[in-house]
């Protein structure tokens, strides 16, 4: 309908009005001006071709042991040394990069899209619906985020399992807070109560009006969640209740290498290493993407 075409707010991520015959930056143009994207961009893209190509890129399988090229230093033959057991520390990294950060996308998709809409239900409806979310977040979040970790994945078992069951049950919380807390504001401009004058249905109004203006910020917090669960998988691996060997994972790396730290102290510090590198980049793509949503704004 044209008439709510007119009603439509400036979302996130439109031009700012210029004057006429002049042009603002766009594109590829735009994102090279802000840094903090591109350097993010660039080391997650990294990491990711490495991951995806690392079958092409080593010969070496990460997980069969040669007991005769044990606690080797890094050579051209084994370009970060080999671990306690023989195995070639690169392929095992990298292939441990597959795995954590598969679990950790995983680990969010449902608690993404579950936490936006029911955030976006609570703060457009508000009433008992608003009142329900805020005392369910509010109990969860009393609660030490760990604690619960731990507490269900020795329930669930070593694995990726408990780490898929944490994040669904607790991990839509900061979503829906933030969904809830923009849906709240926008609420009450004069646009959506117009839209609502007209007769358009509450499903529209959420989906066509308030969500494509609350989803730039929710992604930015996406990639920040990224980190904290990155760093919930290193830890479970650590405590040796997250991802079962022989399957390389970070944080197992890190606690096999700590009885070699004096001999091979490259066993978890190249992990540890890897763990601060992702940590860094999702960070710098988050703030990346919150700068290039505000410029378009």
């Amino acid at each position: 309908m044209k008439t709510e075409r007119m009603l439509t707010t400036p979302e996130i991520g439109t031009d700012p009005v210029l004057p006429p015959g002049t042009r603002g930056p766009r594109g590829w143009s735009r994102i090279r001006r802000i840094p903090a994207l591109m350097a993010g961009g660039v080391m997650l893209l990294l990491l990711i071709l490495l991951a995806v190509f690392i079958p092409w890129i080593s010969p070496f399988d990460p997980t069969a042991q040669d007991l005769s090229s044990f606690l080797q230093p890094p050579s051209a033959e084994h370009w970060l040394g080999t671990d306690q057991l023989g195995r070639d520390l690169f392929t095992r990294l990298i292939y441990a990069a597959r795995t954590d950060l598969g679990i950790m996308v995983l680990a969010e998709i449902i608690p993404f899209c579950s936490g936006i809409a029911i955030g976006l239900l609570a703060g457009y409806y508000g009433g008992w619906v608003n009142t329900i979310v805020s005392l369910v977040t509010d109990t969860f979040i009393a609660f030490p985020f760990y604690l619960i970790v731990i507490i269900v994945a020795f329930a669930s078992g070593a694995g990726a399992k408990g780490i898929y069951i944490t994040f669904v049950l607790v991990g839509w919380i900061v979503f829906a807070r933030v969904s809830r807390g923009l849906a709240a504001s926008l609420r009450e401009q004069e646009w959506i109560a117009s839209a609502q004058t007209l007769g358009l249905p509450g499903w529209r109004i959420l989906l066509r009006h308030l969500l494509p203006n609350i989803l730039p910020q929710a992604v930015v917090v996406l990639m920040t969640d990224m980190v904290g669960v990155l760093v919930a998988i290193v830890t479970l691996g650590y405590l040796g209740i997250g991802i079962a060997p022989p399957t390389p994972d970070w944080g197992t790396m890190i606690a096999d290498g700590q009885s070699f730290m004096t001999t091979a102290w490259w066993l978890s510090a190249v992990p540890g290493f890897a763990v601060v590198y992702t940590g860094i980049a999702l960070s710098l793509l988050g703030d990346g993407l919150a700068d290039l949503w505000r410029r378009k704004s």
